[in-house]
C-alpha cells in the first residue's frame, strides 16, 4: 500500500483590503460622496459633524447617502425618525456606495413638513456592481428633517 504525501499548503491569502474594512475616512477637502460639486467638509460633512442641519429633505437624503459611503452609523441613527428608527445600524464593510442619482423630489423644502425623494444609489458589493432605487419619506421632527421610511422600487 502506498502512502499519500500531503502537498504543502499555500499560505492563506488575506482578504481583499477593501472587503474587510470600513471605507477609509474621507477628508474635508475630498469631493463629497453625494455628488454635488462641493468638498465633503462644506457639503455633507458639516451635517455629519453636527455643525449644521440639512435644510431640505433632499439635502438630508444626500447626507444620508454620504453617511453610508463613509460608514457614519451614528449620523444615520440621529437622522432617522424616532418612531421608525432601528436600535442600531451596521454598515457592511463589503458594500461601497459609489454614486447617487436624485430622480424626483416632492415637497421637502423649508416651507414643508413632509417630503419625498426618489433616488437611485449605485454601489459595489464585494466587487459586484448593484443599485438600489427607493422612494424615501422625510418629515420634520423637532424642527429638523429626518428619514421616516422608504419603498424600494
Amino acid at each position: 500500500m502506498s502512502r499519500r504525501t500531503s502537498r504543502p499548503r499555500r499560505p492563506q491569502q488575506p482578504p481583499h483590503p477593501r472587503q474587510d474594512r470600513r471605507p477609509r475616512p474621507i477628508t474635508a477637502d475630498a469631493p463629497c460622496p453625494c455628488g454635488l460639486p462641493a468638498r465633503y467638509g462644506e457639503c455633507c460633512g458639516r451635517f455629519h459633524a453636527g455643525r449644521a442641519a440639512a435644510p431640505t429633505a433632499e439635502a438630508l437624503m444626500r447626507s444620508r447617502f454620504s453617511a453610508f459611503a463613509v460608514g457614519d452609523e451614528a449620523y444615520l441613527l440621529r437622522s432617522w425618525h424616532p418612531d421608525t428608527r432601528p436600535p442600531r445600524v451596521a454598515c457592511d464593510p463589503g458594500q461601497h456606495w459609489q454614486r447617487l442619482e436624485i430622480l424626483e423630489t416632492t415637497d421637502g423644502s423649508a416651507f414643508h413638513t413632509r417630503g419625498t425623494v426618489t433616488f437611485r444609489a449605485h454601489y459595489t458589493y464585494r466587487g459586484e456592481p448593484g443599485e438600489l432605487e427607493e422612494r424615501s419619506t422625510f418629515e420634520r421632527h423637532d424642527g429638523a428633517w429626518v428619514y421616516v421610511d422608504g419603498i424600494s422600487g
